[in-house]
């Protein structure tokens, strides 16, 4: 089917072709139906008709030589009048059989033949009353041997003519027969193409929605989507085609946000050093004595540069870290020496909040491919959270799960914390994004999460987030190992 037709016209098309096999099947049913009409008419105008005058004639025969014969013996003018109407009904019956042929129906040969025979018998009759000196009716008998001939003949355009309705009742059931057999073959044909049709709409319907889908929930989670492949011209394609464009879009503007947002921090980066340097030299008395509460005031002044400059470079590693270009020095890394500089490193922080940093990765756990810096900030980024949002006197668990197929290994991060909201799960990767208890109980832009990402994905790895409300949250990524037999590639550390 042409793809340039729209919805609509898919349907008409579809609809029209079954109401064609329909009233096609129909005409077949009714040109049937005329030809078993016309049969039956010509058995029961021709046929019927023929059977009972034969029999009547046969009768008029059979009636005429007895009458004949009583004549002969008893001499009783009775037994001549019934000759006489038995000839005369006779006659009847063969003139009404021969009035047929008139009528267009096609007899024996056998009938023609039974009619001269009488005309002339008729012919000799009419020679004799005119040849009669008194000029009196006279009736001339039929010979016997006459009589059976006739018989013989009638008998067999009898036989012949009940052949026909043989024949005729055979016909009337073929075509009986073919006319189910029509009615079926059109119903099948009808109901193959009503479900081909219908198959073919859904495939042409449920195709585009799903690609559709696959691009919504791409730019969901995402932020970003491949262009939709166009397959059609009707109102799916022309959907597929607005999605591309806003998906378009949207990278577009991504992409200035991005650059507008790296511009203005290294923009302003420079200023604010300026100024940090200033209240460092200040704070250090470069400029002259400060007393006690100037001191107070500049720590603050200092601490909030800090947080800022921290800010910026959030901001700046989430416009370069985006996915496609990050240029990563691939080598082996130590699983388990990361892990343990990681925790070690946040150790101050997590006795600070008084959680306790727990790494179950072993010194045999296989080594990992890919750029330490990078790997090191996605450790220190999920542990860090799990520090944050967890509760006073619980545990943050490391561990290591074997590898899969595809010769990656499984890592996870573990925590007791308040948990995650279902409908918060499937937008913690994007950039910018932080749930409402997030922003209520802690600072941040919404960036760590998609920096950690964008690093695991241009790793060839994947991460995704398990957490119940009040139970905690598990945080689980895979990276590829940097050896395929799973080995450390030093053997066993002491």
């Amino acid at each position: 089917m042409d793809p340039s037709y729209g919805i609509t016209g898919k349907l008409l098309i579809w609809f029209f072709a079954i109401v064609a096999i329909f009233y096609g099947t129909i005409l077949m049913l009714y040109i049937n139906f005329q030809q078993v009409m016309h049969i039956s008419e010509q058995i029961v105008s021709k046929n019927y008709a023929i059977t009972a005058y034969s029999k009547r004639m046969l009768e008029n025969l059979l009636s005429m030589e007895e009458n004949e014969k009583k004549y002969n013996l008893l001499k009783k003018d009775d037994y001549l009048q019934f000759f006489n109407a038995a000839r005369k009904e006779f006659e009847d019956s063969l003139t009404k059989i021969l009035s047929l042929q008139s009528q267009g129906q096609i007899l024996s040969p056998n009938w023609q033949e039974v009619s001269e025979a009488y005309r002339q018998y008729i012919s000799e009759e009419d020679d004799q009353k005119e040849k009669s000196k008194d000029g009196t009716s006279k009736t001339i008998w039929i010979q016997e041997k006459v009589i059976n001939d006739w018989i013989s003949k009638i008998s067999d355009a009898r036989l012949q003519n009940q052949a026909e309705v043989e024949n005729a009742t055979r016909e009337l059931n073929r075509r009986a027969v073919q006319s189910i057999h029509n009615a079926l073959i059109g119903l099948g044909i009808s109901s193959v193409v009503g479900l081909l049709g219908v198959v073919f709409l859904a495939y042409s319907m449920i195709r585009p929605l799903k690609e559709l889908m696959r691009g919504i929930r791409s730019i969901s989670k995402a932020r970003q989507s491949e262009p939709l492949k166009i397959h059609s011209k009707d109102e799916f394609g022309e959907l597929a085609s607005a999605f591309n464009e806003m998906a378009d879009r949207l990278h577009q503007e991504e992409q200035l946000r991005s650059d507008f947002i790296s511009m203005l921090s290294h923009e302003i980066r420079t200023p604010l050093t300026s100024i940090r340097e200033s209240v460092n030299m200040i704070e250090e008395e470069v400029m002259g004595p400060i007393n006690n509460r100037q001191r107070k005031f500049l720590e603050i002044a200092g601490s909030e540069i800090g947080r800022i400059c921290d800010l910026l470079n959030h901001l700046m590693q989430a416009s370069r870290l985006e996915p496609g270009a990050l240029k990563l020095h691939h080598e082996s890394v130590d699983t388990f020496s990361l892990v343990a500089g990681c925790v070690a490193s946040l150790k101050p922080a997590a006795e600070s909040k008084k959680v306790h940093v727990v790494s179950e990765i072993s010194p045999e756990t296989p080594d990992i491919s890919g750029d330490p810096q990078y790997l090191q900030q996605v450790f220190l980024n999920l542990i860090g959270n799990a520090i944050k949002f967890s509760d006073p006197q619980t545990q943050i668990w490391v561990r290591a799960g074997s590898l899969d197929k595809r010769n990656r290994l499984t890592l996870s991060v573990i925590d007791n914390g308040p948990g995650i909201l279902e409908e918060d799960q499937g937008k913690l990767f994007n950039k910018f994004y932080r749930g409402a208890t997030v922003r209520q109980h802690s600072d941040g832009v919404g960036l760590g999460l998609s920096i950690t990402k964008n690093i695991i994905e241009a790793h060839g790895g994947t991460i995704w987030v398990e957490s119940q409300i009040g139970k905690g949250t598990t945080f689980s990524f895979t990276l590829p190992a940097a050896f395929p037999d799973g080995t450390s590639g030093r053997g066993k550390r002491q």
